[in-house]
């Protein structure tokens, strides 16, 4: 196909893009086998036979470092409005929790869900979405759990050998939280933030620290910083450096939910009490944690906006059709 289209609709939560596919990306559950492949086996055929998709719809010329694709596919799960698979400039993601909230905000714009609670799966599980009366969007996310606590990590920046210590924690993705870094974080220091991230996940890789590899496995390409808020009406602010190398707008509620399940294991949070995560923009999520038997499930509150409807056309003369990569 010489001019193929792709049909998306963009939005962002608390400031971080999603862009969500309707139309025009490949049939993943056809190439996965058997008459209703889960979402995870149809993520497996997208990293392996797809990535050149995920690279036009989100790389260079066409998308950008910060923004993050949600492909719409069939759910395996009866109850689930759809299945959907996240992916960055870099890789697929194993869930989005800015993500599933943006899908959610395309889907009642596009009429397809209303007020109530409705079931999304992912790769990862299943998360449960809830539109309230009033416009606000929760998502109950998949089960929290810190991996590990006091994790000492060696690594050179600028030259210099620093080592930092913090958790491990599994909130859909694999993430290291680090509260005692000294690091200021603002905008104005976004640069250094970056660097800093960035040597602190080459020091993990270089000392093997690796989590379970059951649960997208087992790679903690996701570095949390944390800090005092700017806000009053936050308890937190974070810095979260993504795989692919940009910092989340967001909070990140796959990063709250992590940060949730470390502060539960501390005994400094208690179930249904609120956890006010401010992001590096000063944006806002709201979130909180209960117990469903042994599991620990994060709720996350934020809000998300439609910004546009468009066609991205693939032509197969252009040399950058799928992607600066």
């Amino acid at each position: 196909m010489p001019h193929a289209r792709v049909q998306v609709i963009d939005s962002h939560t608390e400031g971080e893009p999603t862009r969500v596919v309707l139309d025009g990306g490949p049939d993943l559950a056809r190439h996965a086998g058997g008459p209703r492949p889960s979402v995870a086996a149809q993520a497996q055929v997208m990293r392996d036979r797809f990535d050149w998709f995920r690279a036009a719809v989100c790389n260079e010329p066409r998308g950008n470092d910060a923004l993050v694709g949600a492909l719409l596919v069939p759910p395996a799960l009866p109850d689930a409005v759809c299945g959907v698979i996240f992916f960055n400039n870099v890789g697929l993601l194993n869930a989005c929790g800015h993500g599933t909230i943006g899908l959610a905000a395309t889907l009642r714009h596009l009429g397809r869900i209303g007020v109530g609670t409705h079931t999304i799966e992912t790769p990862v599980g299943s998360v449960a979405v809830q539109l309230d009366p009033q416009g606000g969007i929760s998502i109950e996310n998949v089960p929290a759990f810190r991996y590990a606590a006091g994790v000492e990590v060696p690594f050179s920046l600028f030259g210099e050998q620093r080592r930092v210590t913090g958790d491990i924690a599994w909130g859909g993705n694999w993430f290291f939280l680090a509260q005692d870094h000294g690091q200021d974080l603002s905008l104005r220091n976004l640069d250094t933030l970056r660097a800093y991230c960035l040597a602190l996940r080459a020091g993990i890789d270089h000392a093997g620290i690796r989590a379970d590899p059951s649960l997208g496995r087992g790679e903690i390409d996701h570095i949390e910083l944390f800090g005092p808020p700017t806000r009053a009406d936050c308890d937190s602010r974070n810095y979260v450096l993504c795989p692919g190398g940009a910092y989340d707008r967001s909070p990140c509620g796959t990063g709250t939910s992590a940060k949730m399940a470390c502060l539960f294991a501390d005994g400094k949070l208690r179930e249904r009490q609120q956890w006010r995560q401010e992001s590096i923009i000063a944006s806002r999520f709201v979130g909180s944690v209960h117990l469903r038997g042994d599991l620990l499930i994060p709720t996350i509150r934020g809000g998300a906006w439609v910004t546009g409807e468009s066609s991205l056309v693939l032509d197969d003369s252009d040399p950058f059709v799928h992607g600066i990569r």
